[in-house]
């Protein structure tokens, strides 16, 4: 380990610990950088700067040592035992061979007049803590991928013009903006906890001056309004990034941006044009209802549907009998989340409000359903509903987790009105004399339909978190695999075998039970598979 005096005792989820590890791993006291018998008596003369040393020939080098080229040569070289460890940064690379160079600059404390880029990925560091102002010279501050949830700004370096927080747990602004370092031009706050309306001027001019570049991308920022009003004080802001927020779920969200801030040249990655600012001319003094009221409009489509067996297929291999009459419609369900809906195009039923997947998803979800339609070869539903969410939160969420769609057949058994299905089927065993009169009252007949049966089919996931981002349209083609409706009914033979075979076993009661208890078992699943989509249909 090395000692460096200014640090005392550090946490070990700090910031000056993971530097100091981080040093560690870099070797720079070590073969064939820093201070050692390779280096001898030229150790206490600087070699410059890189290029100065190939000036020096192998015959100037004394035997025993090494020329500053060798040495940089172990450092460059992939296969070299002290390459670099995987994960460290060109500017890891440049510090080690000014370890060659003049290793009396990064010698003990020294080192740290030298650093002006710090990079700390993913090394659980939790607290920005006091070391860093002894790196006087620091320009950019990485820290993403961490566990900070808050940075006290009298800590940061006053020379600081890049400080990067991608990715951790920071929720609150105000211990930030109390110091911050006055000539900051780049901050990075995307995939935090940020939520609601911000603390008020909390990202204007007064705390950030010379700020050109803002990223809040992924956060729970809802207040497009008031998120604005702060950002319209930052005059030399030309990078904004506010995807994966709620508020950019809003319709209007990108034009009444690129209105409201007429100095912006890229937003959410994407360049800003002149074609772009004069369609949304005087939008931000317009903003609309959509923007007031922050809601959020989503259009779910459902087109057609291919490669559903043919049920008729089966009811020509059972009994020729004329009741129950056998109706077959299929239908696709999908989950969004609650919210105002309006049906364009056609009716769309509501089923069930459920949970989204909990563990998923903490927001609640209702089931819609497609009309039923007949088997065809190809189903054409041509469905369109556009749904109105004033939960901007609720959606986000929703469209990180996803949505289930399913396919389900729904299997009608009709009978006559003035009988019930067990009589029809005793009048279906007395004969072809009885099957000739009911063929003749077919026509006038009545019927009664049964409850539906339902079954689903297939079941896939849909992605939607594209729409989070800069996307406006996602399509889906669901491969639901292959879809058997029923089971092919047994001919008369295996009828035959299949009863001589029962006839023949003689299974003890207690075993009989048993079975029945398994039948019942799994009835009794089959029951709970469905029961997610209710009853009500």
């Amino acid at each position: 380990m090395l000692g460096w005096g200014w640090m005392a005792a550090p946490g070990p989820c700090t910031v000056s610990a993971a530097l100091q590890e981080h040093l560690r791993h870099l070797t720079l006291q070590d073969f064939p950088c820093g201070l050692g018998s390779w280096v001898g008596s030229r150790g206490a003369q600087p070699w410059m700067w890189i290029g100065a040393y190939r000036a020096v020939t192998e015959e100037d080098v004394p035997l025993g040592e090494e020329s500053p080229e060798a040495l940089i040569e172990l450092l460059k070289d992939q296969h070299s035992p002290w390459a670099l460890p995987p994960g460290c940064s060109p500017q890891d690379q440049l510090l080690r061979e000014v370890a060659v160079l003049e290793p009396e600059l990064v010698h003990g404390s020294n080192v740290f007049q030298v650093l002006r880029s710090l990079r700390i990925v993913d090394k659980g560091v939790s607290a920005v803590d006091a070391g860093l102002l002894q790196l006087q010279q620091l320009e950019e501050l990485i820290l993403s991928a961490n566990h900070i949830s808050r940075v006290t700004s009298a800590n940061l370096p006053r020379t600081l013009k890049v400080l990067e927080l991608c990715c951790n747990a920071v929720a609150d602004l105000q211990d930030l903006c109390a110091q911050p370092p006055p000539e900051l031009q780049h901050l990075g706050l995307g995939y935090n906890r940020l939520c609601g309306p911000l603390q008020d001027k909390c990202l204007t001019a007064a705390f950030w001056p010379n700020l050109v570049s803002l990223d809040l991308s992924f956060n729970n920022l809802t207040d497009l309004l008031g998120l604005v009003s702060q950002l319209s004080s930052l005059e030399k802001l030309r990078i904004l990034v506010l995807k994966g927020n709620p508020l950019a779920l809003i319709p209007t969200y990108r034009g009444f941006l690129v209105d409201s801030l007429p100095k912006l040249s890229i937003l959410d990655d994407i360049h800003v044009g002149l074609d772009e600012r004069h369609q949304f001319l005087g939008l931000a003094s317009e903003p609309g209802q959509s923007l007031t009221r922050s809601e959020a409009r989503v259009v779910v489509s459902v087109g057609d549907m291919k490669g559903v067996p043919d049920p008729s297929t089966l009811q020509q291999l059972a009994d020729d009998s004329d009741f129950p009459v056998i109706t077959y419609s299929y239908c696709v369900t999908y989950e969004f989340v609650e919210g105002e809906d309006h049906v364009l195009g056609g009716p769309s039923v509501l089923r069930k409000e459920n949970s989204l997947r909990g563990f998923l998803c903490p927001c609640t979800a209702k089931v819609f359903v497609t009309p039923g339609k007949p088997w065809e070869d190809i189903i054409h539903y041509s469905y369109r509903k556009e749904h109105i969410v004033k939960d901007l939160m609720g959606l986000k969420s929703y469209l990180a987790a996803g949505t289930i769609v399913s396919v389900v057949e729904e299997k009608v058994l009709s009978w006559p009105v003035e009988a019930d299905p067990e009589e029809n089927i005793d009048r279906n065993k007395k004969g072809p004399a009885c099957k000739d009169k009911q063929k003749k009252k077919k026509k006038s007949c009545e019927l009664r339909s049964e409850p539906p049966i339902r079954k689903t089919l297939g079941t896939r996931k849909v992605t939607l978190e594209a729409l989070l981002a800069t996307e406006d349209l996602v399509t889906a083609l669901c491969d639901f695999g292959t879809l058997m409706t029923e089971e092919p009914p047994l001919s008369v033979e295996e009828k035959v075998r299949s009863k001589k075979s029962k006839d023949k076993s003689k299974a003890p009661k207690a075993e009989s039970k048993s079975q029945a208890k398994e039948k019942a078992s799994t009835s009794a699943k089959g029951d709970r598979d469905w029961g997610w989509l209710g009853s009500g249909w």
